[in-house]
């Protein structure tokens, strides 16, 4: 009989505040739909925290919401919000994919995938109808939201795309008139031309900075955004005016854009092959040196967030034009001083006679305009920021993700427009709120359970955490040393760290108390194991000692009083010295014997009674890390930097296996602690290559791979039941992997992985490189050849094969029935007789299961002999106008890509001919339809307005003409009274 596993599986993931993989967004209370949530001021923080993306309430730090896709395990590596619709977010993650979350309902709407690599940036323009995103893998791609398909992709840039925005130039903004005299309309067109599809403005790491005209689908116009090397971020004026590139030694380059030039451009009038559409106006200089990575303006854009990957974010301050004014007349002053005491014959006499004429705002120096503000001295090194939008305007709020894993809320006074002061000192800020608590702050060195696994100690530089495991939440906080190993004694009141300078720390959880602090060692202490009677302890440290405590309480006096009070204390008793230092001690569950693995690659193992060596353990090629002693004391397995792991006979010191385990250094080795299911001789390991793997001692075998984790997983505890693990990782997270019911068997998981690896593989070869030395074309199509893709394709082709077999035959049967009326009905395939449709309708369906993005990639999949069988299928359709849409569709992309095959074909021109009668056909009937609804609104709303006393009017026309007649003046009403 085949033997069969039980499966784990990752159930929860805590610990972790925010990635540095992702940016941060601020969002207000306001959008939240329930008045009950809607209760602190301090807004919302939005983060990528691994494949997951969290929404925080900054004032209470409490977690209100994850989104996260089971399908996916890539991390999340940029967001984007939709400034239209506020619950429309857009993600993209490390593996090129894009998923568009609906924040009300945490579930995903639509997903799309076209990179070949993490998608570094994603940008919605100003309808919210489009979305642009920039990768790793230099390209841009534009995705249509409506439609859900990719439009097209951009292909200009050398080296990954850094920033990314839409410019959508408002005529609002740059005149009522453009160059050739004709009117613009409110929407920024000219004479009435609607839905300009706009431009794109991108920055890369090539340092070049390129505007894309998205109408045409070309590059217009390319610069050298910086003069040492790389471009690393781009930040763009709200009012699309200017824009700020940044890059390597804290350069930031200021830029000016000629709005009215592309709105000219994009109504085809005057063009000017020769009109630059970017002007440099100047360099400014960060104080910190270190690469820029993040530049933002202040949605009112008067103030411009800097910062690169140092503890600081520097803010910036546009002045007003009376500013400028003034200091540009003191510059004046200063020259016109200068040359009256140069006056000696060589002086400037239109400057002495007072004939400097005045600067223009235009020639003014950068310097002069964007000033330095203030620089926000945050508690860790910065990853990425957002302005937080209060409602008033005397504070600036800032948010700060970094990467100690921490989220803080500084309050920054904004400059009073009329306050005067000779010397402008800088203003004092504060740090307003922080979600800091649900997280350690460096990475996790240890974990360990209590008894009863109810809680879970977890211990890092500076922190020890307690943790509820039914519901991830932090119970206590405690500051400690450097913890390098930790463990509850019995009764789970008391935990005990050992630190890396050598010291015990015991720790009172009731109370949050440091009980007592034990000098045990002159080196760190890399390893403490409970013995298992419950009454004492060892510690092995570098010093090449092992040192036995025993646990006892004694009665001390309180300082003026009679009385005493019992106080726990570690009570050193023996101490074993060694040849080198000691890296991992275990006792055997039989109390017999103690094992110490030592620097030199060796384990040896002692008789705890007498201390006398009983085995020599030899084989492994680097220092033994750590081991584990099974429940019945008679396996050993002991795993290495080596990537091996060892598994030993504790009877004569025979090693039984080696296998080669991980590809990184294996950190952690544990047995299940019982054989309750005959599994105590199962075992897990966690390496640095972020794997945990489960194994089968007694056939050697590898059971299952868990995958999760985003970074090398440092600490492993097993529950005293083993129905759980918990694993602790660099990427900050905790990780739970429950036991589950589901049965796996070995055999079945070699073929999964054989798969999975065939899977890979076909699609990497399915991604066509580009030859050396062959220029590759600007734009090309916004797809990509996944599984799913490949699949959908192949589903097709089955419909189009059994669909196409079917009609012809019901046609057959039905040309005999009328000469026959007796003649029994064909053999058709068993789907067509358990649903009971027709080959076209079964075709159909199958068609439109298939996810918007993802029909032009498997229509890809289709071979030419197939397109005859489709057009008979779409011209079936369009007679009977189902989804004509969709048939349209299908109909254009396949004769763009088989244009060729299709204009040669003899067969295919009376097909076509049928077809383009019918779908004319149906799209008169659907213009039509559209027209009678329009007229019938314009009546519905002319009756509404002749009925009414106020007007029914157009919300985004309304605000765009309060805009233009002047913000915050109240105008006159007129109502009718009737």
């Amino acid at each position: 009989m085949v033997k069969s596993y039980l499966k784990y599986e990752h159930s929860k993931t805590f610990g972790l505040i925010t990635s540095p993989s992702s940016n941060v967004l601020w969002i207000p209370d306001e959008n939240v739909q329930n008045a009950a949530l809607r209760q602190s001021g301090a807004g919302r923080a939005i983060v990528g925290a691994d494949e997951e993306v969290l929404c925080w309430d900054v004032k209470k730090g409490e977690l209100l919401s994850r989104w996260r896709d089971k399908d996916c395990v890539a991390e999340v590596t940029s967001i984007a919000r939709s400034t239209v619709d506020p619950d429309v977010n857009a993600v993209g993650y490390g593996d090129g994919s894009i998923r568009i979350w609906d924040s009300s309902i945490s579930s995903v709407v639509v997903s799309f995938n076209g990179h070949r690599s993490a998608v570094n940036i994603l940008a919605f323009d100003s309808e919210g109808s489009r979305l642009a995103s920039g990768s790793k893998d230099t390209d841009v791609v534009v995705w249509d939201l409506i439609a859900e398909v990719g439009l097209f992709k951009l292909r200009g840039h050398e080296n990954q795309i850094t920033g990314l925005h839409f410019l959508q130039p408002d005529a609002a903004t740059v005149g009522d008139d453009d160059e050739t005299g004709r009117s613009l309309t409110p929407n920024g067109t000219v004479n009435g031309t609607q839905d300009q599809p706009g431009f794109l403005l991108t920055t890369s790491k090539d340092a070049k900075i390129k505007i894309w005209d998205m109408s045409s689908q070309h590059c217009i116009e390319t610069h050298l955004a910086q003069s040492n090397g790389e471009c690393w971020a781009l930040g763009l004026s709200p009012d699309g005016s200017g824009c700020i590139t940044a890059g390597n030694d804290g350069e930031l380059r200021v830029w000016s854009i000629d709005q009215k030039g592309l709105a000219s451009l994009a109504s085809h009038i005057g063009q000017d092959t020769n009109r630059k559409y970017l002007q440099e106006k100047g360099t400014l200089q960060r104080q910190g040196k270190d690469r820029t990575i993040g530049i933002t303006f202040h949605p009112r854009g008067k103030y411009i967030a800097a910062h690169g990957s140092e503890k600081a974010i520097e803010l910036w301050r546009i002045r007003s034009e009376s500013e400028v004014q003034k200091t540009l007349a003191r510059k004046r002053k200063r020259r016109r001083e200068k040359a009256v005491a140069a006056q000696d014959g060589t002086g400037d006499v239109d400057l002495v006679n007072g004939d400097d004429k005045g600067d223009d705002l235009a020639t003014a120096d950068i310097i002069d305009v964007i000033v330095p503000y203030v620089i926000v001295r945050t508690d860790g090194k910065v990853k990425s920021v957002d302005w937080g939008r209060g409602s008033s305007s005397k504070t600036l709020h800032l948010l700060s993700a970094n990467n100690n894993n921490e989220l803080e809320l500084y309050s920054i006074p904004s400059k009073p427009a009329e306050k005067k002061t000779k010397s402008e000192e800088p203003p004092e800020y504060s740090r307003k709120f922080a979600v800091d608590m649900p997280g350690h702050r460096t990475d996790v060195r240890s974990v360990a359970l209590s008894s009863d696994d109810r809680m879970l100690a977890s211990s890092s530089n500076g922190s020890l955490k307690i943790w509820n495991v039914r519901t991830q939440s932090c119970i206590r906080t405690i500051d400690c040393g450097y913890a390098l190993c930790s463990s509850f004694l019995p009764g789970d009141k008391i935990v005990v760290v050992g630190n890396r300078n050598g010291e015990l720390e015991v720790f009172d959880i009731a109370s949050s108390t440091l009980i007592e602090t034990v000098k045990a060692h002159e080196g760190p202490i890399w390893t403490l194991h409970v013995h298992p009677d419950g009454k004492s302890m060892a510690t092995g440290s570098a010093d090449k000692t092992a040192k036995f405590f025993n646990f006892e309480v004694a009665e001390e006096e309180i300082p003026g009083t009679t009385r005493t009070s019992p106080r726990f204390k570690l009570v050193h008793t023996r101490t074993l010295k060694v040849s080198d230092d000691i890296l991992s001690l275990r006792f055997s569950p039989d109390c017999r014997l103690v094992a110490l693995s030592l620097l030199d690659n060796t384990v040896k193992i002692f008789f705890v009674d007498s201390l006398k060596l009983f085995l020599n353990l030899y084989g492994h090629k680097l220092p033994v890390l750590n081991m584990d002693i099974s429940y019945d004391s008679k396996l050993i397995v002991t795993c290495s930097a080596d990537k091996n792991v060892r598994i030993w006979g504790l009877d004569f010191g025979d090693c039984h296996k080696a296998f080669f385990a991980h590809q990184d250094s294996i950190m952690q080795v544990a047995f299940i602690p019982h054989n309750q299911d005959g599994n105590g001789h199962h075992f897990f390991s966690a390496s640095k290559d972020r794997m945990i793997k489960y194994w089968d001692g007694d056939k050697f075998e590898q059971i299952q791979k868990l995958e999760g984790h985003h970074g090398e997983v440092w600490a492993m505890t097993v529950s005293r039941t083993g129905e759980f693990l918990v694993t602790a990782s660099h990427d900050k997270s905790i990780r739970i992997w429950h036991q589950t019911d589901e049965q796996i068997f070995l055999e079945e998981e070699r073929e999964k992985e054989l798969e999975e690896l065939y899977e890979n593989t076909l699609t990497t070869s399915l991604e066509q490189d580009e030859e050396p030395g062959v220029e590759k074309a600007e734009v090309a199509a916004a797809g990509k050849q996944t599984t799913e893709t490949l699949m959908a394709g192949e589903k097709i082709m089955e419909a189009l094969e059994i669909g196409i077999t079917d009609l012809e035959a019901m046609q057959e049967w039905n040309q005999t029935k009328g000469r026959q009326t007796n003649t029994g009905p064909p053999d058709r395939h068993p789907i067509f007789l358990y649903t009971k449709t027709s080959a076209e309708a079964h075709v159909l369906t199958v068609v439109q299961r298939i996810k918007a993005a993802a029909l032009q990639d498997a229509l890809l999949v289709l071979p030419f002999s197939q397109v005859t069988a489709l057009f008979t299928f779409l011209q079936i359709w369009a007679e009977k106008q189902w989804n004509v849409p969709l048939t349209c569709r299908i109909l254009f992309f396949v004769l763009k890509i088989h244009h060729k095959q299709t204009v040669a074909s003899k067969t295919m021109r009376p097909m076509l001919d049928g077809i383009r009668q019918h779908s004319r056909r149906a799209l008169q009937r659907q213009k039509d339809e559209m027209g009678f609804n329009l007229a019938a609104l314009n009546f519905v709303g002319s009756r509404m307005k002749d009925k009414g006393s106020k007007d029914y009017v157009d919300e985004v026309i309304w605000e765009e003409e309060v805009e233009r007649t002047g913000k915050g003046k109240k105008k006159r009403g007129f109502i009718d009274i009737a």
